[in-house]
């Protein structure tokens, strides 16, 4: 059997992983294709090397660009790739450009497509990241979901026999990664000087949260007035967005950090007080490490998070901090994300219903 991986931010590397060891545990053949709308190396390069993974097989060097230029470059290109590879499956990850591309892609040229982390939804259509899972959902010929709620989702939009329960890859990695750094210092307390609890992690990108110059300098405005240090990993495109409008993304308990590797980041949050964020994958991170978290936006799609007491959503900087002063969650066994063996049962389910 054989695989191609299209991937191209960092989520998607961090879910890659898991992945790309089962494939190779397997037998399976497994090409990566990474289109480049991630090119920074630390949110990049990086992830490959701590990860574990093998270098790309194809690198399409997309870069940034407006949603349609930057979906556009990618559809071109990955006609080739895939007219070149003809694989068994193209597996698409998540909800960014470089999956509805290569969902789009695939489909054109009759090539099977499984989504992993099919049935996700904020129900928010101004949101770029629900138009690309809503059409890769309903383009895709398997719908590997991670939760029960994502099911749901699914059967409630028609596609309940495409759909298959395997669990959340992210969970997979991310246990193992948690064992690797337990007990270990992490490197941010000893270059800036914290203490262990006394701390925030905090990252701000989406769309929502930056564009508009006036709703970035709130959340930093917000971040600045917490009642301990607040460092903010600040993916480039947003430290870009804050210089052009004047914005401090250091002043106050703020401290504006470049992105960590994934590892690092792992032990970060682990020694925080509590993360701050608008990622979907830092959320259900933090719920894992059992680390509170305060969410940046109206809606989740990691509802579970917010059902179980570890992550509230903030939208005005007086939320943000009752959200990271509130009192810690009750403990909770509950496991929405799975035992963290969801990457084998991909690779089993892709084999099994293959065409």
């Amino acid at each position: 059997m054989k695989i191609i991986s299209v991937v191209g931010a960092r989520p998607q590397f961090v879910k890659l992983a898991p992945i790309h060891k089962a494939a190779l545990a397997a037998g399976v053949e497994h090409v990566i294709v990474h289109t480049g709308q991630h090119y920074d190396p630390m949110l990049s390069d990086v992830f490959f090397e701590d990860l574990g993974i093998a270098a790309p097989d194809v690198h399409l060097g997309v870069g940034s660009g407006s949603h349609g230029v930057q979906t556009g470059s990618m559809l071109a290109a990955l006609d080739a790739v895939f007219d070149e590879h003809r694989p068994d499956w193209v597996l698409v990850y998540g909800d960014t450009n470089s999956t509805v591309a290569a969902a789009l892609s695939a489909v054109k040229m009759h090539i099977p497509v499984a989504h992993l982390e099919a049935g996700l939804r904020s129900f928010n259509r101004r949101m770029p990241e629900e138009h690309n899972r809503v059409l890769t959902d309903h383009a895709a010929d398997l719908l590997l979901a991670p939760t029960e709620v994502a099911v749901g989702h699914l059967a409630h939009e028609g596609l309940a026999e495409r759909t298959v329960l395997v669990g959340d890859v992210m969970t997979d990695v991310l246990f193992e990664v948690r064992d690797q750094v337990a007990g270990a210092p992490s490197a941010l307390i000893e270059e800036l000087g914290l203490e262990a609890g006394g701390f925030y992690v905090a990252t701000i990108h989406r769309a929502e949260n930056t564009d508009d110059p006036a709703r970035l300098a709130e959340i930093a405005a917000g971040l600045a007035g917490l009642d301990k240090p607040v460092v903010l990993l600040a993916h480039p495109r947003v430290v870009a967005k804050a210089a052009t409008h004047g914005i401090a993304l250091t002043q106050g308990s703020l401290i504006s950090h470049a992105p960590l590797a994934y590892a690092d980041l792992i032990a970060a949050a682990v020694s925080s007080a509590g993360v701050v964020t608008d990622s979907g994958g830092l959320q259900k991170e933090a719920f894992l490490l059992r680390v509170p978290c305060t969410t940046v936006r109206t809606e989740t799609e990691w509802v579970e998070t917010v059902q179980l007491g570890w992550n509230v959503l903030a939208n005005t900087a007086q939320e943000i901090a009752a959200g990271v002063t509130r009192a810690r969650p009750s403990d909770t066994d509950q496991a929405p994300y799975g035992d963290g063996h969801a990457a084998s049962r991909v690779i089993t389910v892709l084999a099994e219903q293959r065409r």
